[in-house]
């Protein structure tokens, strides 16, 4: 079976020194994390939608 045909495995987040880091960077950061974080609750809740979707479909026959 083809590996690439599964779900990727997700990558650790490497997690960076803020040694040196003035607080411009560090706000930056973190805007990129909370967009990050963000874009999984979007996906979660699609994943939700989809479920309760299907599960209200089925009861009904």
């Amino acid at each position: 079976m083809d590996e690439e045909a599964g779900p990727r495995r997700r990558q650790v987040l490497e997690k960076p020194r803020f040694d040196g880091w003035d607080v411009g960077q560090l706000q930056e950061y973190i805007a990129e994390l909370q967009a990050e974080i963000a874009r999984a609750e979007i996906a979660i809740s699609a994943r939700n939608d989809h479920r309760a979707a299907a599960e209200a479909f089925f009861k009904k026959g």
